[in-house]
């Protein structure tokens, strides 16, 4: 008998993905181009029911699980574990066999002892080098049901049931065009992790023709890391650097030239906005794509809006990893949107309160799934691959999903949207089939991005202020901005600004006006984040 264990409470995945797997000439790639797509099993009322009725008892059917039941990855294990024996004590037949193994000592160990056992299938591991031992020491046709989200771990049976960061990735960049976006910003944190899903991030702007405009990469909870790839990815340098130009234009003419009274109220209006801001002038993206945790997302957008790129300026958009943040409750985040799992089966959440007295987090729907997805297969009258690889997917705990042949999952997600209220609201729910296909990058061959520098056509400062005609040949200004896609602007371009209207009103020298000192707003807080100047 299998006894439930106590759950702990959500434990954030760690988000690992790698480069390519090689694909050998095996039964888990040829079956699948002979499966048609149709419409999805559900899992909680699925093929274990087909078959119940008609098993033969007196054959024991064996199941092994390799998960981190000690050490320091014990709550996730035991998670796990509580979730799979509950869907054993609701699902299994009497003749089904299930132990588990310890994988927090020797893992080599520990994988021995469970392939001695028979097993017609494996659940876990956990972690990705587990996995790629397994991998290695376990017979191809052998299926397993890990819950790594590493691609490199996978493949040669080797699955997986957990959330691959591309899908979140790639589902939030179609949202993107969905807004009708047309430039990415994206934000990524300094790690191997980081570096893949930016390259994940690049691969969908490609395939949905969305162009990026710069990619940055920051250390994760580093404020001062975070502040210095702001400051750059908010072209904060060339945007003061043309305000101030922008003020020296208007003061000059204040100064030194002869206007009229019109004039003058026009000229000292703009001074005296310019003189309230620090920059001028547009980023070259309308949409950030933040790649890292909740945490670190506030603290970026909060520099962000610190050094002048606003809600007005781009909209902010995230993946599952801020899924549990705080963020949720940050009211300057309202409007954000990311893409999340959908809200997990009340019967599954209520049933599993019932017998564990906690929550369930996506370890133990992932789990409870990789359960009924294990009986299901033993007792279906279709081989292994054909079973777990069936393009038309399960509808799970957490929604649609599906295994691929390289071991990756599938699973579709809702966008939602921050309200500001602490409550997030969908947007877009999640498919409910795969005969339209989900998602279009290859997972398993995505590569780590390298960081992208701004590209800017610049920034003119005589584009966005208003001088009197006379003076266009006379004021003229270069475009500040690095790497600047196009050339700088000439006298030509600067003639064809937006003038001031002439009047007949007796011209003015304005020997007493006294222009605004061109320094810089100061601010030392924001967002309760402390600014050092």
């Amino acid at each position: 008998m299998h006894y439930i264990n106590r759950f702990f409470k959500f434990f954030l995945m760690a988000i690992m993905i790698s480069g390519c797997v090689s694909t050998t000439d095996n039964d888990w790639y040829n079956i699948y181009g002979t499966l048609e797509t149709g419409k999805p099993a559900e899992m909680m009322y699925g093929d274990v029911y087909q078959y119940k009725e008609t098993t033969d008892l007196s054959e024991t059917h064996r199941m092994a699980v390799l998960l981190p039941l000690s050490g320091n990855a014990a709550k996730a294990g035991e998670t796990i574990r509580s979730a799979i024996e509950l869907g054993i004590l609701q699902n299994a037949p009497k003749n089904l066999s299930v132990s588990f193994f310890d994988t927090a000592g020797d893992v080599a160990t520990s994988i021995n002892e469970a392939l001695a056992t028979n097993p017609e299938v494996i659940i876990g591991p956990l972690f990705s080098n587990d996995a790629k031992i397994l991998r290695a020491s376990k017979p191809e046709n052998l299926p397993v049901l890990s819950f790594t989200s590493d691609a490199a771990s996978l493949g040669q049976g080797v699955m997986t049931m957990a959330l691959m960061p591309t899908n979140s990735v790639e589902a939030i960049v179609k949202e993107i065009i969905s807004d009708g976006s047309r430039n990415l910003l994206i934000l990524a944190p300094d790690t191997d992790s980081g570096k893949l899903m930016a390259g994940a991030a690049r691969s969908a702007a490609t395939y949905y023709d969305l162009p990026v405009s710069g990619l940055f990469f920051y250390k994760e909870k580093d404020t001062d890391s975070i502040k210095n790839t702001t400051y750059n990815a908010s072209m904060y340098n060339a945007r003061t650097a043309a305000n101030t130009k922008a003020r020296e234009i208007l003061s000059d003419i204040l100064t030194k030239e002869t206007i009229t009274a019109v004039e003058k109220s026009y000229l000292i209006a703009q001074l005296e906005d310019l003189s309230k801001q620090d920059t001028l002038g547009k980023v070259p993206y309308d949409a950030v794509l933040f790649l890292g945790n909740g945490d670190d997302t506030e603290t970026l957008a909060s520099f962000l809006r610190y050094y002048g790129v606003g809600k007005t300026d781009a909209k902010f958009y995230g993946t599952a990893l801020w899924e549990g943040s705080d963020i949720i409750k940050d009211f300057n985040m309202s409007g954000a949107k990311y893409a999340v799992l959908p809200e997990t089966a009340e019967s599954f959440i209520n049933i599993y309160e019932l017998t564990t007295g906690q929550k369930p987090g996506h370890f133990a729907s992932f789990g409870y799934d990789a359960a009924n997805m294990a009986i299901s297969m033993i007792y279906s009258n279709k081989s292994p691959a054909s079973y777990l690889l069936d393009p038309s997917g399960y509808i799970g705990i957490d929604g649609l999903f599906r295994l691929k042949p390289s071991g990756v999952s599938e699973r579709a997600l809702n966008i939602v949207r921050l309200n500001g209220k602490g409550e997030t609201e969908v947007v877009k729910q999640a498919p409910n089939s795969f005969l339209i296909p989900v998602y279009n990058i290859e997972q398993t061959k995505i590569s780590p991005a390298k960081e992208m520098e701004l590209e800017s056509p610049g920034i003119n400062p005589l584009t966005y202020i208003r001088i009197p005609e006379r003076f266009t040949t006379k004021y003229y200004s270069r475009s500040y901005g690095a790497n600047m896609s196009y050339p700088e602007a000439t006298k030509e371009y600067e003639s064809k600004i937006i003038t001031i209207p002439e009047d007949k009103s007796e011209s003015l020298i304005l020997k007493d006006f006294q222009p605004v000192l061109l320094e810089q707003v100061n601010r030392t807080y924001l967002d309760g984040i402390e600014i050092e100047e």
